[in-house]
């Protein structure tokens, strides 16, 4: 049994979810101490047991510490079992926990086994701390598409903070083995389009967002304007292209011209420093590179701690696996030597 510090670097549920992501994908027993220790609620919130669960039906996995709140969990999976799946992490506990969380650690082994798969996942679409569903439609599974693995993701309905009530749709159709990319040119300014949606909120929100993005970025970027459903107010502003994704959320007292604001900054950055990849799918996509056939290279924007957090947990799987140019917090290139 591999025993992993989810305490470790960036010590949040990345450890977690990309641990049972590789544990399932390669039988190997592990053990998880100290989940999310250093947060202001350590150890499993629902999203994470929902993830854990989820993982350990597909996976028929023997597992102990399956609680809410535990921060240590022992985890023996079987075989991972393509099916039809359905996950809600309101389940157990009413939540808007993050459902493009859970998708990100059912993926990989449902992609291993060579035949067709459907989840449906049930719970926050559009919430703070991780990626929207729309990121993951637009940036992720296009990315996991250059690498072989054809993925086709749709919101069916909308969930916000605090209640969720939102649902995705994910539909896997697994190919051949996933092949090495390198991903080293910047997309151009051209490729990128954006969205601004509202719920629940008066319908000038989204059209204050939408003209922002225009005064900052230029009267050029295409800008689709969405009365977005969901039982809680909220809005989003998403910017993206190849490779790259930058969004921002509303909140109460927050102006709409200031959640327009963060998703353009991060993009300038992203255009200033001349990389392919931005930060979060660069995290995201280190587990399937690691898995594919060949070597890929990728260069971002920014070298995160969730980052190197993420390649300490593949490389307790798997041992060297690989290079980091660059230090933290800056623009950085990533080698990975993949399979051989």
């Amino acid at each position: 049994m591999l025993n992993l510090d989810g305490s470790y670097g960036e010590g949040g549920g990345q450890i977690l979810r990309t641990s049972l992501s590789f544990s399932a994908l390669l039988g190997t027993p592990v053990k998880i101490e100290r989940i999310r220790a250093g947060r202001p609620k350590p150890g499993l919130r629902p999203q994470h047991l929902t993830a854990v669960r989820a993982l350990a039906r597909i996976t028929g996995a023997e597992v102990n510490g399956a609680e809410l709140h535990s921060q240590e969990l022992t985890f023996k999976p079987r075989a991972p079992k393509p099916g039809h799946y359905l996950f809600d992490v309101a389940e157990k506990s009413g939540s808007a926990g993050s459902v493009t969380l859970i998708a990100q650690t059912l993926l990989p082994p449902l992609l291993k086994c060579g035949r067709p798969s459907t989840l449906i996942l049930k719970g926050g679409t559009h919430v703070p701390w991780s990626p929207t569903a729309h990121y993951l439609i637009h940036v992720f599974i296009p990315a996991l598409a250059q690498l072989g693995a054809p993925v086709t993701m749709t919101l069916e309905r909308w969930g916000w903070y605090p209640r969720g009530g939102g649902e995705v749709r994910l539909s896997l159709a697994p190919g051949p083995a996933l092949t090495g990319v390198a991903w080293q040119t910047p997309p151009e300014p051209a490729s990128f389009r954006a969205l601004a949606a509202a719920s629940r909120l008066p319908e000038h929100v989204a059209r204050r967002q939408a003209a922002r993005l225009k005064e900052r970025l230029g009267p050029e970027l295409p800008v689709a304007t969405v009365a977005a459903g969901g039982l809680d107010p909220g809005s989003l502003v998403l910017l993206w292209g190849p490779g790259a994704g930058f969004d921002s959320l509303g909140a109460r007292g927050k102006p709409a011209e200031q959640v327009a604001d963060e998703a353009a900054d991060a993009y300038l950055t992203f255009r200033r420093r001349q990389a392919a990849v931005d930060p979060h799918l660069a995290d995201q996509i280190v587990l399937y590179l690691a898995q594919a056939q060949g070597p890929s290279s990728f260069i971002t924007s920014e070298i995160t701690s969730h980052l190197l957090t993420n390649l300490w947990v593949i490389e307790q799987f798997l041992g060297p696996t690989f290079e980091v140019k660059g230090n933290l917090g800056e623009r950085g290139g990533i080698f990975c030597r993949g399979k051989q």
